[in-house]
């Protein structure tokens, strides 16, 4: 494996890389991420509905499949991405492109979890297209209203915890040059904080969409759950949560194993 030390300087060079991408590659690999989280969350949705107490668990278990297709397929994921600071401290890289790199990445995913999300909830992958609503369609419609309505202090703690162990998780993904050890550095911290139940902001796309489109579709009234709450209390919160999670991970490795390489000019 590689040390922690080689690690931070590999990654100066595919910080380098990421933000020097053109604007449309950068997009495209950024909706394929999306649509992996979405994936991920979906099944996650689907076998975690009717396993009861296990619940946490089963979806923990599964849920890994959306980081392990970024990683190993190749794709951008703006809470991974948020470890850019640790270059951008550095002056490695510059900040137009921290912040392009950042903000189209956000839309790519958001875009991705978004089409992942009509294509389950209108093809009714999650149950039939009439009468009674599937435990799975219950299930995502819940999710969705617990999310919008956990406060946002709640969020935005729970989005830190996340993104410390996702950013944690690409860092050790970079330790391995196969793809077994990849997956299985990828694997076990994604799993953690499903099991915690923390917030991961391109999984809560997909969560918070499925869940207002399901209600839409099924006629299902959710207390609390509507846009304007998914946002605020949701997405935004574990947004600026994930934010936070990644520049602690990434600044702390900054500051240990900085290494000097040419400046970004």
């Amino acid at each position: 494996m590689k040390s922690p030390a080689e690690i931070a300087q590999n990654y100066i060079k595919i910080a380098q890389g990421k933000t020097a991408q053109k604007w449309y590659k950068l997009l495209i690999l950024a909706v394929l991420a999306g649509a992996f989280i979405a994936f991920g969350a979906a099944v996650a949705t689907a076998a975690g509905a009717n396993a009861g107490s296990n619940a946490a668990l089963i979806k923990g278990l599964v849920f890994p499949v959306g980081l392990i297709l970024v990683v190993v397929c190749g794709a951008e994921l703006f809470t991974g991405n948020c470890l850019l600071i640790s270059p951008l401290i550095g002056r490695d890289i510059k900040v137009g492109g921290f912040f392009k790199n950042l903000g189209i990445v956000y839309a790519g995913n958001f875009l991705g979890g978004l089409l992942i999300a009509v294509l389950v909830v209108f093809s009714h992958a999650l149950g039939p297209n009439s009468g009674e609503p599937s435990a799975v369609v219950n299930a995502c419609v819940e999710a969705a209203r617990l999310k919008s309505t956990m406060g946002f202090g709640d969020a935005l703690l729970r989005g830190i915890l996340c993104n410390m162990l996702v950013c944690l998780a690409v860092w050790a993904s970079m330790a391995s040059t196969s793809t077994a050890g990849k997956i299985l550095a990828v694997y076990l911290p994604v799993l953690a904080f499903v099991v915690c139940g923390f917030e991961h902001s391109v999984a809560n796309m997909y969560y918070l969409s499925a869940g207002l489109m399901s209600g839409a579709e099924y006629g299902i009234t959710a207390a609390g759950l509507n846009i304007g709450n998914a946002l605020l209390y949701c997405l935004l919160p574990s947004t600026i949560g994930n934010i936070i999670g990644g520049f602690l991970i990434g600044g702390a490795y900054h500051t240990v194993y900085r290494v000097q390489m040419p400046k970004a000019e």
